[in-house]
């Protein structure tokens, strides 16, 4: 078979899917496809294109049976919620595809006697979207439905852990009657789609995973002149006023911090307190995550899986053991969840307290089920420890103050502001994020401003 990408299961440690990675002919293959078919896309009307990328989502909803417990063999998550993933990838391409009109029309400027001007947004042409294992289908819908809808071809490589979605965005893409070469899964090596982008053999490249990933794929692209969109590592925080919800504030941040064993680019890491109301919220969070029932996740009682691997548990235990070692207190009991074993892939959610940005837990990403929480004397601080991280990709605030929540969100170093919510993306705003965290946009109009290029016309009639 050649070399192979192989995808062991968080489930139990076994061998789910193994394939061969695409060789040097079947690249340059795809790649020469994608340019034939992308220049006769890009002359087929916007409408047209709607119809076979409502076709490619109609497509993939119909393998919803088959998808639910083949997500939870490849990246843990509960079968119970695995249906929600594919209804945020149906909400958002759906919006994307009936945006598109609107936001590919030409921007005509004021008229000008004798002349016509407008601006085009012309597709860029080729573009590579490298998608992430945690949310395989959602991370990839951002790029792959508003790509095709701009006029452009795509490339898609999927993370080894997720082999299996790439295939089925193929077979939904075939279903759907796509025009040949127009979009290509591809088994590839991160050496690979390293040359890919290094060789300028696509237009643009979309990705999704961490910072250090991110830094290889700059380095690739240095001196190409390549569009390139990062979302990468987030350590988001919430802020709890003391005009918040207890109940409902603790629930909605458990649920933002745990939710996908905590694998979530934009889940809660870390939450302050108005010193006020600050034993009073703890105490209510920890109840709620006292609840979760941690198992095999094709098991229709879970509500928690297990990790991605048993190094990404690792790597949380490492954290949580260093903030106790430097005076934290772990409020969450371990022996409370019978699938909680050490050096597995399966770990306990645990609530930090007693925690500072000393320690990595609050500072580094830990892309698990852990939260540090800490008390705070009002929003003067609250911001302070905020902005005080390398990450910004959402910030959330919780209150019945609409103006605070403005207020303060303006003053917070992150792409997205939320009040009274957390842990979602919404179609028609842009997803974005600032230092570490990246750079470009997806979603909304702004998302097709990053997959087209402006075409200006300037034409003087002499009669």
């Amino acid at each position: 078979m050649g070399q192979t990408i192989k995808c062991i299961s968080p489930v139990d440690g076994s061998l789910y899917a193994e394939r061969a990675m695409a060789r040097e002919a079947e690249v340059s293959d795809a790649v020469a496809e994608a340019r034939t078919a992308q220049a006769q896309w890009a002359g087929v009307s916007i409408a047209e294109r709607a119809r076979y990328c409502t076709a490619i989502v109609d497509a993939m909803l119909e393998m919803r049976e088959e998808i639910v417990p083949e997500l939870a063999w490849q990246m843990g998550r509960p079968v119970r919620f695995g249906g929600g993933e594919l209804k945020g990838f149906e909400e958002r391409a759906r919006h994307m595809i009936s945006l598109a009109h609107d936001a590919l029309t030409p921007i005509v400027p004021d008229h000008r006697e004798g002349f016509r001007r407008y601006i085009e947004r012309v597709p860029v042409g080729l573009v590579f979207v490298i998608a992430p294992w945690n949310y395989p289908y959602l991370t990839a819908v951002n790029s792959v439905i508003p790509a095709l809808m701009a006029g452009n071809a795509v490339l898609l490589k999927h993370a080894s852990q997720t082999l299996l979605v790439g295939e089925r965005f193929q077979r939904a893409a075939d279903r759907a009657g796509l025009p040949k070469g127009l979009f290509r899964n591809l088994v590839l090596s991160h050496a690979q789609a390293d040359r890919l982008i290094a060789e300028r053999r696509v237009d643009r490249v979309n990705f999704t995973g961490s910072v250090a990933s991110g830094r290889t794929i700059e380095r690739a692209a240095a001196g190409t002149f390549l569009g390139v969109g990062l979302e990468l590592g987030g350590k988001d925080p919430a802020y709890v006023r003391a005009d918040a919800d207890m109940a409902y504030t603790a629930e909605q941040l458990a649920d933002g911090a745990f939710f996908n064993a905590g694998q979530s680019c934009c889940g809660v890491e870390r939450i302050y307190v108005d010193a006020g109301v600050y034993e009073d919220f703890v105490a209510a969070l920890v109840a709620v995550v006292r609840s979760y029932r941690l198992g095999n996740p094709l098991h229709p009682e879970s509500t928690l899986g297990p990790m991605v691997s048993a190094r990404a548990a690792d790597f949380v235990r490492t954290q949580i053991a260093s903030a106790v070692a430097g005076g934290a207190r772990t409020l969450i009991d371990p022996s409370g969840f019978e699938a909680n074993a050490p050096g597995s892939a399966y770990l306990a959610p645990q609530v930090v307290v007693d925690v500072d940005h000393t320690m990595s837990l609050m500072r580094d990403e830990s892309f698990g089920p852990v939260v540090g929480i800490m008390p705070v004397s009002g929003e003067v601080e609250a911001i302070r420890l905020m902005n005080d991280s390398p990450f910004g990709l959402t910030a959330s605030i919780w209150s019945d103050d609409l103006e605070a929540a403005e207020r303060i969100g303006r003053q917070i170093e992150t792409g997205t502001v939320y009040m009274n919510r957390c842990d979602y993306l919404d179609p028609a705003l842009a997803w974005t994020g600032v230092k570490e965290t990246g750079r470009g946009a997806t979603l909304s109009r702004i998302g097709y401003e990053h997959l087209t290029r402006p075409k200006s016309f300037h034409l003087r009639m002499r009669k």
